[in-house]
């Protein structure tokens, strides 16, 4: 039996990836919270490679492309100051990005797989800090309405 093609809605392409990511960065890079823990890590002329790299990674986890081979949760666990508010605080504006840019069900679907993904993080995070994974709850949406950190 062939294998069917992942559900892709309707607006979800390769144009609307891009438009995403390099919206959600801008926010991202002008964020007062957010901004500092990337300024540290991403040289001002490395950030064209890490917006492509980005919408690698959103290509491969919405399209099933496979264009992404990297491996984000080392690098994520390695900043010891990185913690739940920030993830937070990543998702409520990754929220507002999705929902102004996108179609309905191409927005359902971007967030969706950003909360599990982060959740999967914020578990590894609590691990890391010897805190009790099983205390982690899941984020949803309506928890990422007017986020402060």
């Amino acid at each position: 039996m062939p294998t069917l093609p992942p559900y892709i809605p309707d607006g979800l392409d390769e144009a609307m990836i891009r438009k995403v990511v390099f919206g959600f960065y801008d926010q991202v890079r002008a964020d007062p919270d957010l901004a500092p823990v990337f300024d540290a890590r991403i040289a001002p002329d490395a950030w064209p490679i890490h917006l492509e790299t980005m919408c690698d990674f959103w290509s491969s986890v919405l399209m099933r492309t496979g264009r992404y081979h990297g491996r984000p949760m080392p690098k994520h666990l390695a900043l010891p100051e990185l913690n739940d508010a920030h993830f937070h605080r990543w998702l409520s504006l990754f929220r507002k990005t999705v929902r102004d840019l996108c179609p309905p069900l191409v927005a359902d679907l971007f967030l969706d797989r950003a909360l599990n993904i982060a959740q999967a993080f914020r578990l590894q995070m609590a691990i890391r800090d010897g805190r009790d994974a099983l205390a982690v709850i899941p984020l949803r949406e309506t928890d990422l309405l007017g986020s402060q950190i």
